[in-house]
């Protein structure tokens, strides 16, 4: 009888109490043997959530520390140790403490496709789906947004405060541009084009909406059309796929992919279930810090829901 990856894996997530998580971005093969697919915060809030000794994270880097800060008492796991994100590597922690000099007083907002040390030195976190509420709750005429400049251009559209933005971006969003937005709906007269709020000012403005990963599947549902054109990382297709029936999703570029999302294979999941490995630590200190910025943003997004009576 031969070797079957996908079997040993199950053997081996139940033989040790493992939970996988597998971002948006990761291969089908990947997304097909998670427990969870989602986006990087919500999957960290799921591991700390569920009854499972190890989390096995199929995403970067920051993603497993973000889990790893959310679950101390868990073995957090990435299978490729080298996968990390381009927009991350864009600040470093003593970046963010040259901005407080340079800006004294003004608060910082990250984004959470960030390092842990980054927010450890921040005041908010953020995502992109949240990232204008977290803005707007702050008592600040002035705010500085971190690290997606792309991101925070769209958050100064719908913001009266100032925004300081650093200079970082995601190279894969970043790629895309008008025309190819354009050929897209020259192609599918009648598409509905969903772009990630990480894409060009100008790109957004060319598309239907823009919204987070999870929003997409909502928004993908609810349009009455029957083409969807993503502006995101091309692994997106795959999950609209499985959960949007009886509409075409096509992405709107070969740019749209991310070499770091697309290392981590079956065989990786495997070995990082068999061999305990790369386990991502976080030390004490750090975590307590960047728990700070990240309940925050969570007990703000708290008291909107309790104001709107959710």
């Amino acid at each position: 009888m031969g070797f079957d990856i996908r079997k040993e894996i199950e053997r081996l997530k139940k033989e040790k109490n493992a939970v996988i998580l597998a971002h948006n971005y990761q291969i089908k093969e990947v997304q097909e043997i998670a427990d969870y697919v989602g986006d990087s915060f919500e999957l960290s809030r799921i591991g700390k959530e569920v009854n499972a000794e190890i989390i096995v994270f199929c995403g970067v880097k920051f993603m497993a520390e973000s889990a790893a800060i959310l679950s101390p008492e868990k073995k957090v796991l990435l299978p490729v140790e080298d996968a990390g994100c381009p927009l991350a590597n864009t600040i470093k922690a003593e970046d963010v403490r040259a901005l407080k000099r340079s800006y004294p007083g003004v608060p910082i907002v990250t984004y959470i496709n960030s390092s842990v040390e980054v927010k450890a030195e921040s005041d908010y976190c953020c995502t992109s789906s949240n990232a204008v509420d977290i803005v707007n709750a702050i008592d600040s005429e002035k705010v500085i947004f971190i690290p997606d400049s792309n991101l925070g251009s769209f958050v100064q559209e719908k913001t009266d405060k100032k925004l300081i933005l650093w200079d970082g971006h995601c190279n894969v969003h970043n790629r895309v541009n008008v025309e190819d937005i354009l050929r897209m709906k020259a192609l599918y007269e009648d598409a509905y084009v969903v772009c990630h709020p990480e894409c060009r000012p100008e790109v957004v403005e060319s598309c239907d909406i823009a919204c987070s990963t999870s929003k997409m599947i909502e928004v993908a549902k609810e349009t009455d059309r029957k083409t969807i054109i993503l502006v995101t990382e091309e692994g997106m297709r795959h999950r609209l796929e499985r959960e949007v029936k009886g509409k075409l999703i096509a992405v709107a570029s070969p740019k749209l992919m991310c070499i770091d999302m697309k290392k981590t294979g079956l065989q990786h999941v495997y070995e990082a279930l068999a061999l305990d490995q790369v386990e991502v630590k976080v030390s004490k200190e750090i975590t307590e810090k960047a728990l700070v910025p990240l309940k925050r943003m969570l007990e703000i997004g708290r008291k909107q829901k309790e104001f709107i009576g959710v």
